[in-house]
Parts: structure tokens; C-alpha cells; sequence
């Protein structure tokens, strides 16, 4: 058994002057004191990656800069999918015997730690080195290619991607910690200037600086224990020009295993927290697991039914889209928004009840997932 005992996120946004490993340092010192543990009974810990500072060793760097002395250290690097890999290789740590207490951390300063072009130039390195980095391609150029495909495949239109930027944007209203809370409307998300056909500036997420961190242990701690259920994973390529015809295989993949290992299936979910680096991304995740019908799932946004009263409550902190993306802890905000969701800690963004929660992200372009459900057993 492995449970999600502890968790934190720091506001994204600009945090001029501080560092990745500053701001890591402050949400793993937030989570520890979230799970009420000492710094000597963390026994494990995984570090996300930082562009901004490419240390090859980040795992032992943060273990020196928290003052702790784990048995296990190790960075991962999956690109987005970093932060649900890492829950999972912590609970299997946990189930081999080898830690008790996995501090899971990512954070990183891209918003005010680097230049925009500088950005643009690291994360386009995930393309082919021969056939499609010199070509001057980027993250948003790839994104566009899956995304044009899923307009011609399902008959989707460009306002119906809109209408997830624009749901994601009105939940992030009513986080402090989200980076952009302007309300947005179809119509300025169309309007918005073109990034690469058919995405626009506002189907991108933002660049940020952030951290976040979840503290995974082999018992339970707290009033509301938080149980990971289920987990999986798959790695289906890494370059677009290799993707698989189905883009959605790796997320349907790594979801049935992450639901089998639970004993559960789609209905069972009552609360979504999904990777949306944009607007296309969440719609191919949502219509892969049966959340919505193939192309409909900006309809179904607009119908209410990933609001916080709908159905099925998606992102309910605002996603990368709204609430910032900073890297590793971009997808364990996700997860920080569900586990306080679960325990009844979201104040006005708080759901009725949600038992049970499903947190999936990738990482390249739809190239390695990494699926966890989540439960809620006391």
C-alpha cells in the first residue's frame, strides 16, 4: 500500500530571483509539514528536472539543500509525465521495502529564469535531431500537427478546443495560487494571436515559475487517508514523425492499467485531473478515456459536464492552462488540486464528494503517460 500523506504547491507565476532548487526547497518543506513528518523520516526522495538549472545529480542536490540523508535519491526525467512517474516509482520503493517516506518534488523558474527564446529552444529539443529540430520546429509546431489531425478525425472545430481554455480559465478564478485568472470567453480565445495553425496564443499554456511537492509513505496519516489505487504507464515513441496512427494509444494504455490495478473502470471516477498543455491535449485525453464522446469534448466542457458542479470536475485549480506550468511541478499541482479536493480542504472550489480520482500526464508529445487513480478510503 502506498499513500499520499503530505503535498504542496507554491503560487505560479513570476518569482524573480529565486531559483529552481529555492523554490523545490519551499513546497518539499511544505508538504513534509502537510504530512506532519520530521525531515529525518524522509528515507526516499525523486527530483524532477529543471531546465533552468541542469545539474545532472538533482536528486542529491536537494537532499543537501533539505539537510536530509535519504537510502534512495535518483532525479527522473519523463518531460510532463516526470511528476505522476515519479509517484509511482515511489510507491514501488515502498512496496520493495526500500523507503517508507518518498518526497516526490519538481520546481523550476522558466517564466523569469530564462529567455522566451531560450524556452522555446530547450523544449523543441524533445523533436527528432535530423528530421525535425533543424526543420525549426517547436513544442506548439508539434502540438499543432496532433492537433490539426484531431479536427480532420473527429469533425471537432477550433471554437470547440476554445471552450476548454475557457473552462480551465474560470476555475483558475478562484485559486490564489493560479498565475492567470482573467476571465476568457470563445470568442478571445479565437481571436488570439496565432502560435501555430490551428493553436492560438490562448490554447497554449503559460510559462512559469513554481513548485510542488507530495510526500508518498508506506502508511497513512491524517484524518482523510488518500490511497494510491491504481498506476500505469506506457511509452509508445518519442518523436511525431513516429507516432502511432492511433495518437491516443499511450494514454488508453497507461489508464487501463492504472484502473486495473484498481479494481476500477472510467464510471467509477468522480474527479479528473489531467494534463493540458493544451487545448488538444485535454481533448485527446478526455475523449481516450471514454470521458467524453470522440470530438465532443469542448461540448461537453461547454455543457457543464467538467465543471465543478458537473459530472465530472476537471482541473479544478485551472490545469497548466490557467493555473501555470512550470515544468515537473506542473502535472503534481494536479495532484495537489485532487488530494485537497479529496480531503474537503478546497474551500469555495471545493466538490461535494469525490472518492475516487483520476490524474494522467504525458510527456514529448504524447509520447510517454503516466496514469494514477486515486481513492479516498477514511
Amino acid at each position: 500500500m502506498a499513500y499520499l500523506t503530505g503535498i504542496a504547491v507554491t503560487a505560479f507565476g513570476k518569482h524573480p530571483g529565486r531559483g529552481p532548487v529555492d523554490l523545490m526547497e519551499e513546497a518539499a518543506l511544505a508538504a513534509l509539514a502537510d504530512a506532519a513528518l520530521p525531515r529525518e523520516a524522509i528515507d526516499g526522495l525523486i527530483s524532477g528536472y529543471a531546465t533552468t538549472y541542469p545539474h545532472l545529480m538533482m536528486g542529491t542536490v536537494m537532499a543537501e539543500r533539505l539537510a536530509i540523508r535519504p537510502r534512495h535519491a535518483h532525479q527522473a526525467q519523463v518531460g510532463g509525465a516526470t511528476g505522476a512517474a515519479a509517484i509511482i516509482l515511489a510507491r514501488h520503493l515502498i512496496a520493495a521495502g526500500a523507503c517508507r517516506h518518498v518526497l516526490v518534488v519538481g520546481g523550476e523558474n522558466r517564466l523569469t529564469g530564462q529567455s522566451r527564446d531560450d524556452a522555446v529552444k530547450t523544449l523543441a529539443g524533445v523533436g527528432h535531431p535530423i528530421h525535425e529540430v533543424p526543420l525549426g520546429a517547436s513544442i506548439p509546431s508539434y502540438y499543432a500537427l496532433v492537433a490539426a489531425r484531431y479536427l480532420h478525425e473527429t469533425g471537432a472545430s477550433e471554437a470547440d478546443l476554445a471552450e476548454l481554455a475557457v473552462l480551465m480559465r474560470r476555475h483558475a478564478a478562484d485559486h490564489p495560487g493560479a498565475q492567470l485568472k482573467k476571465p476568457l470567453t470563445v470568442d478571445e480565445v479565437l481571436a488570439s494571436k496565432p502560435i501555430a495553425t490551428p493553436l492560438k496564443f490562448l490554447d497554449c499554456c503559460p510559462i512559469s515559475d513554481g513548485a510542488a511537492a507530495v510526500v508518498v509513505s508506506a502508511e497513512p496519516a491524517g484524518a482523510a487517508v488518500i490511497r494510491l489505487a491504481g498506476w500505469g504507464e506506457a511509452h509508445t515513441h518519442q518523436h511525431v514523425s513516429e507516432m502511432p496512427d492511433d495518437v491516443g494509444v499511450g494514454a488508453k494504455l497507461a489508464a487501463a492499467q492504472a484502473f486495473e490495478t484498481a479494481g476500477r473502470k472510467t464510471a467509477d471516477m468522480r474527479l479528473l485531473g489531467l494534463y493540458d498543455s493544451f487545448t488538444p491535449t485535454l481533448a485527446i485525453f478526455l475523449e481516450a478515456f471514454g470521458f467524453a464522446q470522440p470530438g465532443r469534448a469542448g461540448i461537453a466542457a461547454r455543457d457543464g459536464r467538467f465543471s465543478r458542479d458537473g459530472a465530472l470536475p476537471l482541473n479544478l485549480h485551472g490545469g497548466l492552462m490557467s493555473f501555470g506550468h512550470p515544468g515537473v511541478a506542473g502535472f503534481l499541482a494536479h495532484v495537489v488540486e485532487v488530494v485537497r479536493q479529496m480531503r474537503g480542504e478546497a474551500g469555495r472550489r471545493q466538490v461535494k464528494d469525490a472518492p475516487l480520482a483520476y490524474c494522467h500526464a504525458d510527456g514529448g508529445v504524447f509520447s510517454s503517460h503516466a496514469g494514477l487513480v486515486l481513492e479516498r478510503t477514511a
